[in-house]
């Protein structure tokens, strides 16, 4: 990856969750976290 499209995706990465805590309350953002959460404990169990 090179460092032009590794800030470019920092950027929209950091726009996507500025454009949801300020129109969403950070409600998208907080389910994506508690399903992640679930995701490593399921990998967890495997290994």
């Amino acid at each position: 990856m090179t460092n032009k499209l590794a800030v470019w995706l920092g950027m929209l990465i950091f726009v996507a969750v500025l454009g949801d805590i300020f129109l969403n309350g950070g409600a998208s953002l907080l389910f994506l976290m508690r399903k992640f959460a679930v995701f490593i404990d399921f990998v967890s169990f495997w290994r």
